[in-house]
């Protein structure tokens, strides 16, 4: 429960709120009580043909009575004040303790005869209103009470979305691979839902219940502690049970959460990979990994389901236990006049009829709280389960993050250099292998090689989507890593091949990290980009028409003239192209061939790419294999020298002719 207890502190911070909520349960509880204790007006006033003034009147002589007789006792007792010291002593407490009552309802008298009914039957009507009014009142500060704790936990609810979110945001690219789209989703919506549930839960019911209880302990111990503290002997070994089985419920509803997560994951791939599978008739086989998930999450939940069941039969035992051996006392004490069990006092004076009715009635009313919160275990088990969940991802510490003492970035003016650099996703496996390598500013180098040599990667350490293992990326001899990650991500635009366009308009798509700008400067970058024409022409809404999630309502090409013109209306000072014009049709490619010419002129530039046109567009082009650079120079000078430039570029002549 420890992750658990981090979000109380959250829900405290209202302090309002969980004030408010605890006064309302406060008062839920007392009338619950209370309606309960009218048992006793009904047994042993109603039912003996007396009105309330009269009962009381009736108490006052019968406590002028125990008075009379314990001072004649002590008379009798005073001859051998010795030998009689403790039967003195209990006499004197029993007198005082009368002639406390005794006064107590003189002073009620007079105003029970001015304010209460004479006749029995008036009595009842009075007591059924009470009982009535009671009720209603209960149940408007039940519904104030519920919507208090349901803002609590939203706004609980709220708050850690909100901090999840914005800690996701933060996070380096490696924990987003590591962790899987569809486990962060999960965390994001269930986990976090669960949390919300189980505040709410902890708040209502597991407050307004207990104090429900405590209320009826509090009259039945007023009746006879003695008696209560008997029939409760049972109560320890309920709570060593129902304690095991709320360990099992946590463990069990980690794992439930941890396969739903992979529920979510799966669902992702299908939704993202429906064109392939359906290509590659692979719809059983999916089907097959997706019913294996559900079948492990069923049998999860069903262990859940057992473990919750047990809860409800444990807590209704032990309610029945109590309820029984008190009937079983209270009968013996009641029936014979007694006031001690097996020797053992148990109240002052002989109970009556009505004193055990609502004794009773107590444990009844202590009884059902109890069977309510057996709801409450797995609920707050979930809430504890899924705090774990979700603290883990906030306890990540992201691997790159400002430095302590940023120290500014100067306008790139000299080079951009990669100095030694080592990098591998896993440390056993190494992507780039002491790559050295110096980029003038306003140059524009074209890297290629094979797939999975390390080209995507090494820029990706331009903007420190990741850091080097070894060595160092600088900025006209200033480490990026020393710098603060906004100063340097903002002097830094990429196009990549995965275009990814948010579920906005065109002009929105276009504006992406730019901020406030006129429409005419969204428009000319579109024109630029060679995008203006198709977004006016053939898309009904122009630069107001909604792309749909990830882009989908574009093809490859328009998306990719989109990010296009992004990064033209960024003007960054370092330009990142990756394989950027490959999804765009050869026509599309002449027309922005003189775009990237125009826009990459004295711009510090970083092209990868298959593409001979594009590889045109570079002052330099940089030969990478196995996560090393094998040569550089121009193509003319590479055709002669390389081998593996040779190769690349007699395969893409093949494939382009």
């Amino acid at each position: 429960m420890s992750h658990f207890r981090r979000v109380l502190k959250i829900a405290m911070a209202h302090r309002v709120n969980v004030i408010a909520c605890m006064l309302t349960s406060l008062v839920v509880a007392v009338l619950w009580a209370s309606s309960l204790s009218a048992v006793f007006a009904v047994v042993d006033v109603i039912m003996e043909d007396m009105s309330l003034p009269e009962w009381v009147d009736k108490q006052v002589v019968e406590a002028r009575e125990e008075v009379a007789q314990a001072k004649v006792k002590l008379e009798q007792l005073g001859a051998d004040p010795e030998a009689n010291r403790v039967e003195i002593q209990g006499t004197q407490f029993h007198l005082k303790l009368n002639a406390n009552r005794a006064k107590t309802f003189e002073q009620v008298s007079p105003i029970a005869h001015r304010w209460l009914p004479d006749t029995a039957y008036q009595t009842l009507i009075v007591v059924a209103a009470a009982v009535m009014l009671s009720t209603v009142v209960k149940s408007i500060f039940r519904v104030i009470n519920q919507v208090l704790i349901s803002r609590l936990g939203n706004r609980v609810g709220l708050a850690l979305r909100k901090q999840f979110y914005d800690h996701l945001l933060q996070l380096d690219m490696s924990a987003y691979s590591h962790q899987g789209r569809g486990d962060l989703m999960n965390r994001c919506t269930t986990d976090l839902n669960y949390m919300s549930v189980g505040i709410q839960t902890l708040f209502g019911m597991a407050v307004r219940e207990p104090l429900k209880m405590l209320a009826c302990f509090a009259f039945a111990a007023y009746i006879s502690w003695r008696l209560l503290l008997l029939t409760m002997i049972v109560v320890p070994l309920a709570g060593y049970l129902i304690s095991l089985l709320a360990k099992s419920l946590k463990r069990a509803n980690r794992r439930a959460m941890e396969e739903l997560s992979s529920i979510y994951e799966t669902l992702t791939e299908t939704l993202t990979g429906m064109k392939l599978i359906k290509a590659f008739t692979m719809e059983n086989a999916e089907r097959e990994k997706f019913d294996s998930s559900a079948k492990v999450y069923y049998r999860r939940q069903m262990r859940i389901a057992t473990y919750n069941s047990l809860v409800s039969p444990l807590t209704e035992t032990l309610g029945i236990a109590m309820v029984l051996m008190a009937a079983l006392a209270g009968g013996y004490l009641v029936l014979g006049g007694h006031t001690d069990l097996f020797g053992i006092p148990i109240s002052d004076r002989p109970l009556t009829h009505g004193a055990m009715s609502m004794f009773f009635a107590m444990l009844v009313g202590m009884s059902d709280p109890a069977r309510r919160l057996s709801n409450v275990f797995n609920d707050l088990q979930q809430a504890a389960a899924a705090s774990d969940r979700v603290y883990q991802v906030l306890d990540t510490a992201p691997a790159i993050k400002d430095p302590p003492q940023p120290k500014p970035l100067p306008k790139l003016t000299k080079s951009l250099c990669f100095e030694h650099i080592h990098f591998g996703y896993h440390e056993d496996r190494p992507v780039l292998v002491d790559v050295d390598l110096e980029v003038e500013a306003g140059e524009t180098i074209a890297i290629v090689g094979t797939n999975g040599c390390g080209k995507s990667t090494l820029l990706s350490l331009v903007p420190r989507f990741y850091d080097p293992a070894a060595g160092r990326v600088t900025i006209d001899g200033v480490n990026v890593a020393d710098v603060r990650l906004r100063d340097l991500r903002s002097r830094i635009g990429m196009v990549s091949q995965e275009t990814l366009l948010f579920n906005a308009s065109i002009a929105e798509n276009i504006a992406y990290g730019a901020g406030n700008v006129p429409q005419h400067e969204i428009e000319a970058a579109a024109r630029k980009a060679h995008a203006h024409q198709f977004i006016t022409e053939k898309l009904t809404d122009g630069y107001n028409t909604i792309v749909g999630p990830g882009g989908n309502r574009l093809s490859g090409g328009q998306r990719q003239r989109i990010a296009l013109a992004r990064a033209i209306l960024r003007d960054p000072e370092i330009l990142i192209l990756d394989e950027a014009t490959s999804q765009i049709d050869m026509e599309s490619e002449q027309l922005i061939h003189q775009v990237l010419a125009d826009f990459t002129r004295n711009r510090t530039t970083l092209i990868i790419t298959h593409r001979m046109s594009t590889i045109s567009l570079a002052d330099r082009v940089v030969v990478m294999d196995k996560g090393q650079i094998l040569d550089a120079g121009s193509h003319e000078l590479l055709l002669s020298r390389c081998d593996v430039y040779r190769r690349l570029f007699h395969l893409q002549y093949r494939e382009s002719a």
